[in-house]
């Protein structure tokens, strides 16, 4: 089932850490507010970007709860709460509904990747077990299963599941064959929003908008409002930070140039993750120059 709540620019936000690799909360607070101000749509708290693998349950539970505390309902908050266990999922996405968010994203089962009979089992029981607005995250390249469009078709008849995030067009156009307005798309890929709106997408779930969240804004509402010549010359602006930004595996490089640009103090990841590498920072350094053109 579709929902209005969630469209445009949701960026999906880093988690700021210090040097020895604590979490930086008074940080992760200045970045809502900073976010709110330049017009982000929503928030997704605990998405890919934000390091979830890395951090304890507390922590997690921690980051959501700064999050919305610091939103104070001025805009959505979604919350990624999916795991490759069912009842785990369950049990996270009650966890963030209870604090507070205004939804959960679930990202498919990975590793033990299960059927698409068992996708459908595991999101519907998840959807029965908790009374949440729920955005189905697909990303095989990540978790090595494919949620295909007959089984987001089936899904999509569950009142509380609302949308799903999904970076390909082949697949997002599937999925609207399939489903109609039943249920809501939003990119998965910054590269991708422009195309996946046009087809009939909500919004992007945005990696670029951590470090331009106003003219991320600014594409979507234009796209959304068929502006197509100032949408053009935006997605003109933006390009080339759309390959770079994964030169290599998010978050290191928009959080190596968060901390260059001064909106996070260090580019601290959590191992296995390690900080860009020196000849990466050297390939990235032009796109410094290019940030400063939009502040």
């Amino acid at each position: 089932m579709e929902s209005d709540m969630f469209h445009g620019s949701m960026v999906a936000l880093l988690t700021p850490m210090r040097e020895n690799g604590d979490i930086d909360y008074l940080c992760l607070r200045h970045l809502v507010d900073w976010h709110v101000a330049q017009g982000t749509d929503a928030i997704l708290v605990m998405g890919t970007t934000g390091e979830p693998a890395t951090l304890s349950a507390e922590e997690k539970e921690n980051v959501i709860k700064t999050v919305v505390e610091q939103v104070h309902g001025r805009i959505p908050v979604i919350a990624g709460t999916g795991t490759n266990s069912t009842q785990s999922s369950i049990d996270q996405t009650r966890k963030a509904m209870e604090i507070g968010v205004q939804a959960c994203l679930l990202v498919t089962p990975y590793y033990n990747c299960p059927t698409q009979e068992g996708l459908y089992q595991h999101y519907r029981s998840i959807a029965e077990k908790v009374p949440i607005p729920q955005i189905l995250y697909n990303i095989p390249k990540r978790t090595g299963v494919d949620l295909l469009p007959e089984t987001v078709s089936r899904l999509a008849g569950i009142a509380n599941i609302v949308g799903i995030k999904e970076g390909r067009p082949a697949c997002a156009k599937a999925i609207i064959e399939y489903c109609g307005t039943n249920i809501d798309i939003y990119s998965g890929d910054d590269n991708a929003a422009l195309e996946i709106i046009r087809l009939g997408g909500k919004g992007v779930v945005s990696v670029l908008a951590n470090l331009l969240p106003k003219a991320v804004h600014e594409l979507c509402e234009t796209a959304r409002n068929a502006d197509w010549d100032k949408e053009e010359a935006l997605e003109q602006q933006l390009r080339p930070f759309y390959g770079d930004l994964f030169v290599e595996t998010n978050p290191i490089p928009v959080k190596w140039l968060a901390a260059e640009h001064k909106l996070i103090p260090t580019p601290h990841l959590r191992l296995p993750l390690t900080t860009l590498s020196s000849e990466q920072q050297t390939n990235l350094k032009p796109l410094l120059n290019r940030l400063t053109t939009f502040t």
